[in-house]
């Protein structure tokens, strides 16, 4: 089932005015995001061919934004680049992930009927800020506010993968191998075959590795200013192999809407 957006209608109807100015937003929209991909700038020929639109329209939107400094000139060679009013903008946004993906997080309960987390990254643990509990008299909870290890829990092993080589080589000398279970990885050989498993798959397990008669499955997300998250899945060990399948195809495809709202890709 997907999440609804609702949203007060009026009976007047939608002008050509209306729709006119709905597209040159989405147009100016898409242009800055094109810069925010090349950010040493892009000439008018360059963002008319990414953009499918006529140079024309192209130099008339650029003009626009420029009036307002959300892009300045790059060079006489690079044409435009963002420009300095967007930092202003930016640092005036708060970017609430838990109250943004709350209602992914009580839409997969309802689905699974199985408690679901949302955790981010600290360091070398990630900590959790949200919950939403599970249905079943047995099911496996957190506080809000505890952190787990990186090598050991679902929601950890789903960010590690979420990095890019060079970040998590800076990250490798602050990692503990504390083993908790007899299922705990203890060295970076084998964290380094988890990690690659995770990457091909997009999704992480704890399989008992943090804390006997539980395992758990996440996904990583890209967050707008950088930050790394994830939405795990914890569930008694006694219901988990039977529950597997479907809740990986669960958490995939909720985590990739909601990737897709936040922006970007999920590696960092």
């Amino acid at each position: 089932m997907e999440e609804n957006i609702s949203a007060e209608h009026n009976d007047a109807p939608t002008t050509r005015a209306d729709r006119s100015g709905v597209q040159v937003i989405a147009r100016a929209a898409a242009l800055l995001r094109a810069l925010k991909a090349h950010p040493d700038g892009l000439t008018l020929g360059e963002l008319a061919r990414l953009l499918a639109l006529p140079r024309s329209t192209v130099q008339r939107i650029v003009d626009a934004l420029h009036a307002e400094n959300l892009v300045i000139a790059a060079s006489l060679s690079r044409g435009v680049r963002l420009g300095p009013a967007l930092i202003s903008l930016g640092a005036a946004t708060r970017f609430e992930i838990a109250e943004l993906a709350r209602p992914m997080l009580q839409q997969i309960t309802r689905e699974c009927g199985e408690t679901v987390d949302l955790s981010l990254l600290d360091g070398d643990r990630v900590v959790f800020v949200d919950q939403v509990a599970g249905v079943h008299r047995l099911r496996a909870e957190s506080d809000v506010g505890i952190a787990f290890a990186l090598h050991s829990s679902a929601p950890g092993k789903a960010m590690l993968a979420a990095m890019t080589p060079e970040r998590l080589q800076n990250l490798r000398p602050t990692l503990r191998f504390t083993r908790l279970t007899r299922n705990t990885i203890v060295s970076w050989a084998t964290l380094e075959q988890a990690i690659s498993a995770i990457r091909e798959t997009g999704i992480a397990t704890d399989l008992e590795e943090n804390s006997l008669g539980i395992c758990a499955i996440a996904a990583a997300l890209r967050l707008p200013n950088g930050e790394l998250a994830a939405i795990s899945i914890p569930v008694p060990t006694q219901r988990f192999v039977e529950l597997r399948v479907h809740l990986e195809a669960l958490l995939r495809d909720h985590c990739s809407r909601l990737q897709q709202r936040l922006g970007g890709n999920r590696n960092v």
